[in-house]
């Protein structure tokens, strides 16, 4: 038998070694509560895959456990890893583990879409391997590759989507329907998993664009579909979401963060060069908590020396400036690094043609069996040091308060079923585990107006999770004294806000603390009761969400 002979079977047996490294490295915390990085996120995704389960089981109408009672339309991406998450609950019963294993899932089918698209891409199943091995060990795929989040299932439908369509329009003449109804499926399912992977109309166009300059077969029906369909998809989700959403999160933080700091930065010469430097910051950013300082290294070097046979060259280009655009626009403003997660494949598939030219070097080199064995093993121990760097880098992202969780917990069997509260923090995973619906809010910036419209609604507890910022709000804590607190030692203190639990004498006391406030006493006032006692010298300041 030949070598060429042997390459599928090599090919499949690697594969699955790396299929397993890739599940293996995912499975660290996956029983773990939510509350690891980044839980406001993971909750979000939590409560909407629950209110699935639990509410409306209906995946046009995402709803989360705050802004009062339900419903809590919000405005997001189509929640397929939350819907997903919620039939498994539906068979199973309500485990958060089933949200890490449907994103597992997605992480691991992007190892093996990679394999098959460097193979494609670059002629050789070193390079498919090689790539699909970077990708199942960059620190960022492999711990954001089990959160509760729908990042890693937009990457995997962005991935097949590109490569179904490098396919289609590289090497399809005729532009086979079927083939362009696969094509555009995957790509709809990508802008819908998560907007985010709008940047790959950028290495779309590109091909496009070669297609057309080599003189192939354009049907000008064919591009429209292959680009219009998804478009007119995610406008239409868009819409029906956005209709009824209380919450409108991708729409405000584009029309109120992104925009004007694009807007901005065209106009301004020192805004320009300011979004420059956090450009400079987030590239950082990804270098060394996504992809890895090897990783880094590997893509890089894959760019500088691209193999001779490469099926599309405007399909990594395009796909690194479609990166670099979202980048620039997007993460210098929410400068999150897992917003960079679509970068990660594209990395991988570069370095992945380096490794496989730096093997082919090797093999063909002409020096003794002995020395070639050598390199492998040395090969071999550099990718289990890379592995060992990139679990270091993201080892903190692992850690949440065991306290937190088991407090959270404790609370949720003494609160009355059923009932509304007000958390006074902003962190849905832990009114996720609290287990109601209600109002999560800054205590600085909750005011006595707030509770009381609040409690209208039926609130019937204010959680002061932030206890130390609730007690520098001196007009809202002096009004809650007229409510008893449920457990004096606990860590959070609890006011039971029923109407009929209202204390003895709450009126006076209140009209003696706004008399006191008036007279510029209010703290005084407060310490002379012994309520609301401070922590810190100096007062809370206000901070956004």
């Amino acid at each position: 038998m030949t070598d060429r002979r042997f390459a599928p079977i090599l090919m499949r047996a690697g594969l699955a070694a790396i299929l397993l490294l890739g599940i293996g490295l995912r499975l660290k915390g996956i029983h773990d509560p939510i509350l690891d990085h980044p839980g406001w996120r993971q909750g979000d995704t939590a409560s909407i895959a629950r209110n699935f389960a639990t509410l409306q089981y209906n995946i046009l109408d995402p709803q989360t456990n705050y802004d009062g009672p339900p419903p809590n339309y919000v405005e997001l991406e189509l929640q397929i890893v939350p819907f997903l998450a919620a039939t498994l609950y539906k068979l199973f019963g309500i485990h958060e583990i089933f949200g890490r294993l449907v994103t597992l899932a997605f992480s691991v089918g992007t190892i093996g879409v990679l394999a098959l698209f460097a193979r494609w891409l670059f002629a050789s199943e070193i390079a498919g391997l090689a790539a699909a091995l970077l990708y199942a060990v960059m620190p960022g795929s492999v711990y954001y590759g089990r959160t509760f989040m729908p990042d890693t299932a937009m990457v995997f439908f962005m991935t097949a989507a590109l490569y179904a369509a490098a396919r289609f329009l590289v090497e399809d003449e005729a532009l086979d329907r079927r083939r362009l109804a696969r094509v555009t499926a995957l790509l709809a399912a990508a802008f819908l998993a998560k907007p985010v992977s709008l940047a790959a109309l950028v290495p779309i166009g590109a091909m496009i664009a070669d297609r057309a300059r080599a003189g192939r077969t354009m049907r000008a029906s064919a591009m429209a579909v292959l680009i219009g369909v998804p478009l007119i998809l995610l406008y239409l989700y868009d819409r029906r979401v956005a209709a009824h959403a209380e919450w409108h999160w991708a729409s405000g933080i584009v029309t109120l963060h992104v925009l004007p700091a694009l807007r901005a930065a065209l106009t301004n010469g020192g805004a320009f060069a300011l979004k420059l430097v956090q450009m400079r910051i987030v590239l950082g950013m990804l270098a060394t908590t996504m992809l890895g300082p090897a990783c880094t290294a590997l893509a890089v070097l894959g760019f500088i020396f691209l193999p001779r046979t490469v099926r599309s060259r405007s399909l990594l280009w395009g796909w690194l400036a479609g990166g670099l655009l979202y980048v620039y626009v997007v993460v210098t403003v929410e400068r999150v690094d897992y917003y960079m997660y679509p970068l990660l494949p594209l990395a991988a598939l570069t370095g992945g043609a380096f490794l496989a030219r730096l093997v082919d070097a090797v093999r063909s080199a002409d020096v003794s069996k002995t020395l070639k064995f050598a390199a492998a093993v040395a090969g071999a121990a550099a990718v289990a040091l890379v592995v060992r760097q990139n679990l270091a880098i993201v080892a903190p992202y692992y850690h949440y308060s065991k306290r937190v969780y088991r407090d959270a917990i404790a609370l949720r069997a003494e609160l009355v079923p059923g009932t509304l509260v007000v958390m006074g923090h902003y962190d849905p995973s832990i009114l996720y585990y609290i287990g109601h619906y209600g109002w999560e809010e800054d205590p600085y910036l909750w005011t006595p107006f707030d509770e009381e419209s609040a409690i209208r609604k039926g609130a019937r507890y204010f959680i002061a999770i932030e206890k130390n910022r609730f007690y520098h709000n001196v007009e809202l804590c002096a009004w809650m004294q007229r409510f008893p607190v449920l457990d004096p030692k606990a860590q959070w203190p609890v006011y039971e806000t029923f109407p009929t639990k209202v204390k003895p004498g709450a009126r006076a006391q209140w009209r003696q603390f706004r008399i006191a406030e008036r007279a510029g006493r209010a703290r005084a006032w407060l310490d002379a009761h012994g309520l609301c006692p401070v922590t810190a010298t100096a007062e809370a300041k206000p901070r956004p969400r």
